[in-house]
């Protein structure tokens, strides 16, 4: 499959330089000596598959069913855009019969882990290249040298989108597991048909929003996908991307512009803390909406991305809905 254009510099696979890196490859020979013990391995039959977040372990789950085993790389609430793998995770994806990553630079530290640990594992990059999508650009370069993001990469907070998702994950699990086929393509019938009445149901509700309350101020560049399916405008971003605090002088101009338009609701995310989005929701009036899951799932009713996408029109509506 062909891969969207990079940034010219890449993030190494592990960011924790040669100690990390001796690490990994002692446990790998060790994994390969089977010296180790054996990792959970699946009931016999089951695919073993590895995706980089909870999010897009799920999709592999509702597809897979019981032919499958997932698990996520990033663990629930964790960060997938500074994520370090660990030497458990090299061999996780040693083992893996399918690796399955969002693309688009979201998770770029996997392709690097693949390479490195030598999988013969089929990968499929669900964002990249993806037919019917409307690509969205994502944030430049920073001041401080971060590379951005030449494509916004969070397609599935769109739900129709989603359910591209869906469809190539079954295309991969078929590939990869002949014999569940039927199953599979069963799998993705069924599930495709909750992500439409889901994304249906999402519009009605967000419809109830009046007109002169959609734009909103987000925390990171997370949501333009969602906000340009549901009839928001994103107006502002408080960070350029996680980890890249703003200056003094940027917050001041986001207190302007949410001033300036009225703007009612910052969108704060569960995993990111806080802090910022109040600041500035203390000096303009505006409204935190908090908890907000983009990147990963949470606990129940958030533990799936059908809970997780209903749980953040929730918030959403908590704020910005009519009385």
């Amino acid at each position: 499959m062909q891969r969207s254009p990079r940034p010219a510099t890449r993030r190494s696979f592990i960011p924790g330089g040669p100690g990390l890196l001796a690490a990994v490859t002692l446990a790998l020979v060790v994994a390969a000596c089977g010296a180790a013990a054996p990792s959970d391995d699946p009931p016999v039959g089951q695919l073993r598959v590895v995706t980089t977040t909870t999010v897009l372990a799920d999709l592999v789950a509702q597809v897979g069913g019981s032919r499958v085993q997932v698990s996520s790389l990033v663990p629930k609430g964790g960060e997938v855009h500074t994520f370090d793998p660990t030497p458990s995770d090299v061999r996780r994806v040693a083992e893996a019969e399918l690796v399955v990553l969002n693309g688009l630079g979201l998770d770029e530290w996997l392709a690097d882990l693949v390479a490195d640990a030598g999988t013969t594992a089929p990968v499929v990059e669900l964002g990249e290249d993806l037919p019917g999508v409307t690509y969205l650009a994502g944030e430049p370069e920073a001041s401080d040298g971060h590379e951005g993001e030449a494509v916004n990469p969070h397609l599935w907070l769109d739900v129709t989108y989603a359910a591209k998702y869906v469809e190539r994950i079954g295309e991969a699990l078929a590939a990869a597991d002949p014999p569940g086929a039927a199953a599979y393509r069963d799998g993705v019938a069924a599930y495709v048909a909750t992500l439409k009445d889901l994304d249906a149901e999402l519009r009605t509700r967000l419809d109830t929003i009046p007109p002169s309350d959609r734009t909103v101020l987000s925390f990171h560049d997370a949501f333009p996908y969602f906000a340009a399916a549901y009839g928001l405008t994103i107006d502002g971003t408080i960070v350029d991307a996680p980890g890249q605090d703003p200056s003094a002088a940027q917050i001041s101009e986001l207190i302007r512009v949410v001033r300036e338009k009225g703007i009612r609701a910052i969108f704060a995310e569960a995993q990111f803390s806080e802090d910022l989005a109040r600041t500035i929701a203390d000096e303009t009036g505006a409204t935190v909406v908090s908890g907000l899951y983009t990147d990963s799932t949470g606990d129940a009713p958030q533990d799936t991305y059908v809970g997780l996408m209903r749980w953040n029109v929730d918030q959403v509506l908590g704020v910005l809905a009519a009385p």
